[in-house]
């Protein structure tokens, strides 16, 4: 299994979450959060534009099996993708288990 941890623009949401509908990805945790990158946000106040370094994002936790890895991936790049500077960053790793608490079933089926 893998849990795939992507890191989006909050005003491409609601495209990334269907996209991963389409391919089948029904549950995922979610939640806003800020961080610091590359790209600077301005705000401009009475004519004097502020820059800031904290950046609004959303954070996206997936958890998929191995087969299902790469068709969750592509499904984000190109639903999150502007091609602008700030689109995010997807971060992949292995998860060694997994329980269903209301069963107590374990493994791969518990995703289902």
């Amino acid at each position: 299994m893998k849990k795939i941890e992507a890191i989006i623009r909050k005003s491409k949401y609601r495209v990334v979450k269907e996209a991963l509908h389409d391919v089948g990805v029904n549950f995922f945790s979610y939640w806003d959060v800020t961080g610091l990158g590359n790209e600077k946000e301005g705000h401009v106040y009475r004519g004097v534009s502020y820059s800031t370094s904290d950046i609004q994002r959303r954070h996206l936790a997936i958890v998929v099996n191995d087969d299902f890895e790469e068709v969750t991936i592509n499904a984000i790049l190109k639903s999150a993708s502007t091609g602008e500077v700030g689109d995010g960053k997807i971060f992949v790793s292995d998860v060694t288990e997994c329980y269903r608490i209301r069963t107590g079933e374990k493994g791969g089926n518990t995703l289902k």
